[in-house]
């Protein structure tokens, strides 16, 4: 497996910085406890955690507690998490909330990308590292017998149990990250932190930089993949590109898979950007987008989500 995109866990937040009257009408500023940063692994990724706040060590404990615990509901790399278990048994009784949630949100996504986004090419994913590794490339009648044990409409969804036919799987890896981030900015936010970015691979802004006091309304300068920069507040921004990660160390062979002919996709695109209110959409929209053929289809699939935008194309 060949990754080319950084593998890197980066949270900043701070307390908002505000003005205070004086008895004239003086404007003072209100001092601010110095940043603290944490290191460590998340995500399987390197970790890091930097903030500005007088109980920043506990905070970021729990930071970490949060991702470990979302790991071990959503990760595939975890033998143990719920997925893993639904993946293995086929069923799971009583699902927790963040795995029916983040499985609800994958299906509006397959609803309205024409069935581009979809979890269940699990199969078809494990298939490819795993031929590929063998030093080949799989055939027509070897992906049509795996695109069988594929298909978002066998799935059984509900809050009972998740149930799916014999043979299939689901992976999380084109919107859990985003998810992961905004659970964490929800997080921050209860710890009353106002300015926060989130990079899980996936940026969440809210508020701006702590640092800077110039404009209150600046957001987070980002550099786009596609090219350009976007100040990012109160949004999410993804980025996708095909061959962001590769079966083949020859860069020939993209992680993302269409799911209507099993193999990767054969997009034009060399990335794609799209900002939406949570991470989690903007994650599922920029993957589901570069399996598709032009951009009027993916102006059309994004336009279907209130407040998500295409930011770059190239």
């Amino acid at each position: 497996m060949n990754l080319t995109r950084r593998r890197l866990i980066a949270i900043s937040a701070g307390l908002a910085v505000l003005p205070i009257a004086g008895p004239v009408a003086r404007a003072e500023t209100t001092v601010m406890p110095s940043a603290r940063l944490w290191t460590g692994q998340a995500l399987g990724a390197r970790a890091s955690i930097r903030l500005v706040h007088p109980q920043a060590e506990t905070i970021a404990t729990r930071v970490m507690q949060e991702i470990d615990r979302l790991e071990g509901i959503l990760s595939l790399y975890r033998t143990d998490s719920a997925l893993s278990r639904l993946n293995r048994d086929g069923f799971l009784a009583s699902p927790p909330f963040e795995l029916l949630e983040c499985l609800s949100l994958s299906q509006a996504v397959w609803q309205k990308s024409g069935g581009r986004f979809d979890p269940t090419v699990q199969p078809l994913w494990a298939f490819w590292a795993e031929t590929v590794s063998a030093g080949r490339v799989p055939d027509a009648v070897e992906l049509k017998a795996v695109l069988a044990r594929t298909g978002w409409g066998r799935i059984a969804l509900s809050e009972d149990g998740i149930r799916l036919q014999p043979g299939m799987s689901l992976t999380l890896n084109g919107i859990g990250q985003g998810y992961v981030a905004d659970r964490v900015a929800s997080l921050l936010q209860s710890e009353g932190l106002s300015d926060i970015l989130i990079d899980t691979g996936e940026f969440r802004a809210l508020g701006g930089m702590p640092e800077d006091g110039t404009d209150p309304r600046a957001g987070w300068p980002v550099t786009l993949e596609p090219g350009g920069t976007i100040a990012l507040r109160e949004r999410a921004l993804a980025t996708s590109a095909p061959l962001g990660t590769t079966f083949d160390d020859t860069g020939r062979f993209g992680h993302i898979l269409d799911p209507e002919t099993g193999r990767p996709a054969q997009s034009v695109w060399q990335s794609i950007s799209v900002t939406a209110p949570t991470a989690a959409i903007a994650d599922a929209l920029a993957t589901a987008a570069c399996l598709m053929p032009d951009k009027p289809s993916i102006e059309a699939m994004i336009g279907a989500f209130p407040g998500a935008r295409l930011e770059g194309i190239a």
